[in-house]
């Protein structure tokens, strides 16, 4: 008898189909959990919030960087579904067919679908997709994790991301799923499977390079309409999923599934350059260093900072300062690079410079603004 919650599924609940994403989350589209996002970034830092226990404002982009966002997509189509392709056909050799995939809400969401959608596509398998919740500093969410194991073998979930920064993530899903372990619970594997690698952080990857994944470039509006996952033990009962919400009101604005359908439309477009390189991959340097984590250290030395936690490494991360921190400074490597168009576009509107540093390790960092005082929460 099942004793968790049942998943949430579209469109009650986000803007994907149900047979696309089953969400293991409660919903908490009611409450008003928004704040400001100076406040907000004073309260995290301060020490007297964790950043899970509340949601920023949702940035509603104009309708200049709306249409960036569509050149953007079309551009980077055939890159992001050819990444997406290594990744699935290197999960499925080393896996094996019988495989559910368990994406790290938000942003590993819609990698998890596209995956699903290639394993579909090229092999006709139909792979049982979740979304669940992790959260830096606090773990994963073990309600979510008994629900996968009640419904599947712990061992053949793999767990999905978007990409790596640092390594912060791939660093807490190991800690967490060891701990559950360790007290006796499922035993799941930690190899996080991402798009991109730059801080080479993980072996399952698309790609190590830095480059941009456009569905880092909007909040919810490209992510199933749903929030970033909430974790506050003010609002969530003990045996119930970290919470978001859905964010109906903004369905006149929502990419998600033109995202997904214009990379999924790329596939058959670079099916044979998967086809060579996926092995090329398999068989190459994977090991994991966190070499990015080093850099990271290096690069708040350099400019005074005191947790790397104020450190947002790569394209997505330094993407997300500008949508939802408070941004001190964006590092790039060549200010003219393709990728940081919409990211000139976001720093010009808040105000926030643009810093060239040839030799940076990343295509760009973003630097969050350390107010006075503060404990080195990021």
């Amino acid at each position: 008898m099942p004793v968790t919650p049942a998943p949430l599924t579209g469109p009650r609940f986000g803007s994907y189909r149900a047979d696309e994403v089953s969400w293991l989350l409660t919903d908490l589209s009611r409450l008003d959990l928004e704040a400001d996002l100076a406040v907000r970034e004073a309260a995290i830092q301060a020490g007297t919030a964790h950043y899970a226990e509340s949601l920023p404002v949702e940035y509603q982009p104009d309708a200049a960087y709306r249409a960036l966002f569509d050149a953007v997509l079309i551009e980077t189509a055939p890159r992001l579904a050819e990444a997406v392709g290594i990744v699935t056909e290197l999960v499925l050799a080393e896996r094996g067919p019988d495989i559910v995939l368990a994406s790290l809400a938000r942003a590993g969401t819609p990698i998890g679908i596209l995956m699903r959608r290639w394993a579909r596509a090229r092999h006709g398998i139909e792979l049982p997709h979740y979304a669940l919740s992790i959260v830096r500093g606090r773990g994963i969410d073990r309600v979510a994790l008994a629900h996968l194991a009640e419904h599947h073998d712990p061992a053949s979930v793999v767990f999905v991301d978007g990409w790596t920064g640092k390594g912060a993530i791939a660093k807490e899903l190991t800690a967490a799923l060891q701990e559950v372990a360790r007290d006796g619970g499922p035993v799941f594997s930690d190899k996080l499977a991402v798009l991109a690698d730059p801080g080479h952080s993980v072996r399952t990857f698309g790609t190590r390079d830095d480059f941009l994944i456009a569905s880092a470039c909007l909040n919810s509006t490209v992510s199933g309409l749903v929030s970033r996952t909430v974790l506050n033990p003010r609002i969530l009962r003990p045996g119930q999923y970290h919470g978001a919400k859905f964010y109906a009101e903004l369905a006149d604005g929502d990419v998600s599934n033109r995202f997904l359908d214009t990379v999924g439309a790329a596939f058959v477009g670079v099916a044979d350059r998967v086809a060579q390189a996926w092995p090329q991959v398999r068989d190459g340097d994977r090991e994991v260093t966190f070499a990015g984590w080093r850099a990271v250290e290096g690069i708040a030395r350099r400019y005074g900072i005191d947790s790397v936690n104020f450190v947002k490494p790569g394209v997505g991360e330094a993407t997300r300062v500008l949508l939802r921190r408070v941004p001190e400074r964006i590092l790039v490597r060549d200010p003219d690079h393709p990728d940081l168009a919409h990211l000139a576009v976001l720093a010009a509107g808040r105000g926030v410079p643009l810093e060239t540093v040839p030799d940076l390790p990343y295509t760009c960092v973003g630097l969050v603004r350390q107010l006075p005082g503060v404990s080195g929460e990021g």
